[in-house]
Parts: structure tokens; C-alpha cells; sequence
């Protein structure tokens, strides 16, 4: 990666400033939710299938495709194809998408995901250190992403093998509503180039500390941790990732510069963390150098899963310019589900009390 570092400290004032504390409920659901299947691709069939039977898909919110299926990464060509196979036949009260399928992908300079979210765009890439194209979807109150943006976010239902996919696909059905008693691991690693989000998690410890135990530690990796909910570090590859215990819904990520390739890369693959038992992760596909806007903002991601965003959504909204990253997992989970969360003035987060709604915050540090 980059030794460049384009980072300052007022980056976090101005998420903070941002970030307010709302209770969401969902608009992206298995009913505004399409399944992109290559109907070229064995694999990509019976994933559909099993994910449609899971999460109730609607038949028609179910999109036939056809590209090859060998190819890791398409060029601007071959993706403009499946582009044109899209026109016309999306369904106009679909806000977002699962592509059903573990390659390819990338499309050239852009993540499979956003491409197929964003439109394919040069000005979502970037040659050589340079920040690319924000979205206005980033840390948003948005429901519906279409009506409000014109952009479906998108998730890859991806892990080693099809019957990994399906666990996968499991795990996330298996979160909703759940509240777990979880942990969140922040690790501060000794890699400084990959490390650019560390200035975060003093913030996280002292806001959410009251709702989520929370863990800053300086290491390069954990290992037989039992309660994983959030696992943030910065490593080219990760060590004892499948020594750990991961709650249905978890989420993980490296910052890395390839951590999207997902098959035969150098670096760490994120489904390294979907085969171990993670809900949903994220990595880029081409070098973004270590602009910590390109990655997962976790102050951003963790306060939106926990007010009851899906995984897509709090995803989503937490990656600034994520033209170049791919985001892989079970979209819909939704572990904290309805729960509220309320911020005092001292800026420390609380699940809202309201016996009314049986939102009642607890020393378990659940919301039930």
C-alpha cells in the first residue's frame, strides 16, 4: 500500500458533528430487495435459490442475467452488458441489491458491487493516490437509496465454497432481532500505514461503551474472543481469524489494498472472515492507497447497525467514496432491529427506555 496517508483529524470532527442519533426503521427489506442471478452459473442458481426460500424474495424481485462466469474481473465492455441486460427490467419500488454470485467481482477499475450500485463511472476510480468520487448516500437518514439518489447499494453473497454462501445466508436470517451481549474489537496494529483509523476509536469506546462492550487494543490480531460483534483492524493479513468466536451478524473488515480480491490474491480475502463465521465484510478491489474515506468509517457503521439498520444499509452509508470496494455478506441481518438509541449531552449513547415499545435499556446492554 501507499506510504501517502491523506487523513486529518478534523475528518472525525466532521463525522461527529454529522452523526446524529436517530431510531431507523428499515425501508430495505426482502420486499424492495432484488436477487441478481447469472443464469449462466450453476452456483449462482442454487445460491438464489436458497437465499429467495430464506428470506421470502417476491418471484418477481428475482433478475435473470447471463455473462460469463469464469471471469474473475470485466472490462468496461463486458460490464456495460450486464448493464444493458439491467435497463428496463428493475422493478421501480427496488432500493437495493444482492448479486448472487462469487465472481466475478470486479468490473474494471470499479468493485462489482458498486458498479452495479453506482453506474459505472471513471470518476469512481483513481490512478495512482487520489481520492475518488463521494457518494450522497454516505451517513445519511435515507430509507429508500433509489428515490432519494438513484443508486441501489449492493452486497455480494460470497465465502470458499456454495455451501459456505448458504451459511452465510443463514447467519444473517439467524441475527435479526436477536440483541446480542457482543463485543466490539477495535485493534490499533503496528502496521502505521494501514492503521489510519485507529483516531476513531477513543470516540466509539466513550459514545457506545454504554450499549456494546468495547475493546481498544493495541495488537495486530485477537484470538479466542467469544461475543465478536464489530472487529475493526488495518493488516495486509490477519492472523487467528477463525480462532474466534463471531455472533450471527457480525461484522469484520482489514484495511488493506486488495482485501477485495477473493480469490488467489496476495493479500488477506475478506471471505477469509466470511468463512470464518462473519456476517458481513468489505475490502477494495484496486489499490485506493490508505485514504481512510475509501474504507468503512466504524464510529458510522456501529451507530447505525445498533440503531437497526440492516447490514447494507449502516455498510453503505459508512464508506464515503466506495467506488473501488466491494461489500460482501448477507445484506437484510438486522440484529438490533427497532432498537432506539438516544444520545445525552455529554455525547454518550443509551438504548432509548420506553416501556410503551418494550425498548428498555438493561444492564445486559441489550434493547429488550
Amino acid at each position: 500500500m501507499d506510504t501517502k496517508v491523506i487523513f486529518k483529524y478534523k475528518i472525525l470532527l466532521t463525522v461527529i458533528a454529522i452523526l446524529v442519533i436517530t431510531s431507523v426503521k428499515a425501508e430495505i427489506n426482502n420486499q424492495t430487495l432484488a436477487v441478481l442471478v447469472n443464469q449462466n452459473d450453476p452456483e449462482s442458481l442454487e445460491i438464489a435459490k436458497h437465499y429467495q426460500k430464506t428470506r421470502l424474495i417476491p418471484d418477481g424481485n428475482i433478475i435473470y442475467l447471463s455473462f460469463s462466469a469464469k471471469l474473475s474481473s470485466l472490462s468496461e465492455a463486458e460490464f456495460k452488458e450486464i448493464e444493458m441486460q439491467l435497463k428496463d427490467r428493475v422493478p421501480e419500488n427496488i432500493q437495493a441489491y444482492v448479486l448472487a454470485w462469487r465472481k466475478p467481482w470486479r468490473a474494471d477499475c470499479m468493485s462489482m458491487t458498486s458498479a452495479l450500485s453506482l453506474g459505472f463511472s471513471k470518476d469512481y476510480c483513481a490512478k495512482g493516490c487520489k481520492l475518488s468520487k463521494p457518494v450522497k448516500y454516505f451517513n445519511s437518514h435515507s430509507k429508500q437509496p433509489y428515490m432519494d439518489y438513484k443508486i441501489r447499494p449492493s452486497m455480494m453473497l460470497s465465502a470458499g465454497t456454495v455451501e459456505g454462501v448458504k451459511q452465510l445466508i443463514d447467519r444473517g436470517e439467524l441475527a435479526d432481532y436477536s440483541r446480542p451481549v457482543a463485543s466490539a474489537y477495535l485493534l490499533s496494529t503496528s502496521d502505521k500505514q494501514r492503521n489510519v483509523r485507529a483516531v476513531y476509536y477513543p470516540h466509539i469506546k466513550k459514545t457506545l461503551g454504554d450499549v456494546l462492550n468495547v475493546e481498544v487494543i493495541k495488537a495486530d490480531a485477537i484470538k479466542n474472543a467469544n461475543d465478536v460483534m464489530f472487529y475493526f483492524t488495518g493488516q495486509e493479513k490477519v492472523k487467528w481469524v477463525n480462532k474466534n468466536k463471531y455472533l450471527p451478524g457480525a461484522v469484520a473488515d482489514h484495511l488493506t489494498s486488495t482485501g477485495g480480491h477473493l480469490f488467489n490474491g496476495k493479500q488477506m480475502s475478506v471471505i477469509e472472515w466470511i468463512d470464518a463465521g462473519v456476517t458481513g465484510t468489505y475490502g477494495t478491489v484496486v489499490e485506493p492507497c490508505n485514504f481512510a474515506q475509501k474504507f468503512p468509517n466504524p464510529v458510522i457503521l456501529m451507530q447505525r447497525y445498533m440503531s437497526g439498520e440492516t447490514l447494507l444499509e449502516a455498510y453503505w452509508k459508512s464508506v464515503q467514496m466506495p467506488g473501488q470496494g466491494l461489500f460482501v455478506g448477507e445484506p437484510l441481518a438486522s440484529p438490533y432491529k427497532d432498537c432506539k438509541l438516544h444520545i445525552n449531552r455529554k455525547g454518550v449513547v443509551r438504548f432509548l427506555k420506553n416501556e410503551i415499545d418494550n425498548y428498555v435499556s438493561r444492564e445486559s446492554r441489550n434493547c429488550n
